[in-house]
């Protein structure tokens, strides 16, 4: 259905999918309808992508996928909504489902840069650097300094005057990075999510300590893990890891970050994070998966949970060479790094899954044509 459309980007929902054609300026969707999900004006179900009409013509400049609703930031940045909205998470200022887009018309005037849709929240970025947040607020993960829900974007006050350019949302948290590269979380932190040392909520953005000297180059967030990619290549994983999502090779939640390591010290270029599994690309154009495996979610040919990250082969470029895994745990008693290396056998069956924003990584750069 999308041969020869030159796809610009793909976005995952928790049950369905988008893709935008940056030929033909246009934006498809497939998967489980409800709550109108998929934007086709309906809460059907649909088996193979079809074109979102409402979106026809429009240029596109970022999409984002929450659990049962979608954003779209296009070229003139202005934002596009539809899907479930029972916490206000559109931000059109009720709380009734859209089978359909619509404009938030909150940002009129505004010129949005960057979205982020959590399970039932949303952020946005602006172009002079505003963080804004809606939707469901219960625990701060608005950053508004409360727990309420908002049906409008609200511009985030507290955040030190510091200009934003990178949002992500997990589940019911909220991650930043400011214009200097500073990291700042916000939210739900039950496993150590914000990252912080400890296990409290923080109603307001708060910077992360541990990484204050890292520039941060990109940032993901799990439903219950965070990552964070310093623009030197070392990536950091905090949060739930009951499955080992955090690819630091124990399932011991951590409330502070810890660098993933990879096979020959190999320096990280993207990282995406789903529910319970994380992927990453190096710029030897490896791409390494961990965490839960129960469905194959992990591309290695089995149904396996992995701790550490492992080479997906089909999709590398050094496949089965690259076994030995360096690992970097939290010694409990001193609270101080220390090394490791786990020897793993590489599967030789392939299977594949992966999230890319073009505006954190153009894929040529990494040796990916397309």
């Amino acid at each position: 259905m999308l041969d020869g459309l030159k796809i610009f980007s793909i976005i995952c929902g928790a049950d369905h999918t988008t893709a935008y054609s940056e030929s033909e300026l246009q934006v498809y969707s497939w998967g489980w309808g409800d709550f109108g999900r998929l934007g086709h004006g309906n809460s059907s179900d649909v088996f193979t992508p079809q074109p979102i009409k409402a979106l026809q013509g429009i240029q596109i400049k970022q999409i984002a996928c929450g659990d049962s609703h979608c954003l779209a930031v296009t070229m003139l940045g202005e934002v596009q909504s539809w899907g479930r909205n029972q916490n206000g998470q559109l931000g059109l200022g009720t709380n009734e489902d859209s089978l359909a887009p619509q404009k938030i018309q909150a940002f009129e005037g505004v010129s949005v840069m960057m979205v982020a849709a959590g399970a039932e929240h949303s952020a946005a970025i602006t172009e002079d650097g505003g963080l804004y947040g809606w939707g469901w607020g219960r625990y701060g993960n608005l950053g508004l300094g409360d727990r309420n829900d908002r049906l409008v974007p609200e511009r985030v006050s507290s955040n030190a005057g510091q200009s934003m350019v990178l949002v992500a949302c997990g589940w019911r948290h909220t991650i930043t990075v400011s214009f200097s590269g500073v990291l700042y979380t916000y939210g739900w932190s039950k496993y150590g999510q914000l990252g912080h040392g400890d296990f409290k909520d923080h109603l307001t953005p708060h910077r992360l300590e541990a990484l204050k000297d890292s520039p941060i180059s990109q940032i993901s967030g799990g439903w219950r893990h965070t990552m964070a990619l310093t623009s030197d290549g070392r990536l950091y994983g905090w949060g739930w890891n009951k499955f080992g999502q955090v690819g630091v090779g124990d399932n011991i939640d951590h409330s502070s970050p810890v660098q993933v390591k990879f096979p020959q010290d190999q320096k990280v270029v993207n990282v995406s994070c789903g529910w319970r599994h994380t992927l990453a690309v190096t710029e030897r154009r490896n791409v390494f998966s961990w965490g839960r495996g129960t469905n194959g979610q992990l591309g290695h040919g089995d149904c396996l949970d992995r701790y550490t990250p492992k080479i997906i082969e089909v999709l590398s470029s050094d496949g089965s060479d690259c076994n030995q895994i360096p690992l970097s745990r939290i010694d409990p008693v001193q609270g101080k790094p220390y090394h490791a290396f786990l020897q793993v056998v590489a599967s030789r069956t392939r299977t594949r899954d992966v999230k890319i924003p073009r505006q954190h990584l153009n894929l040529k750069d990494v040796g990916f044509t397309s």
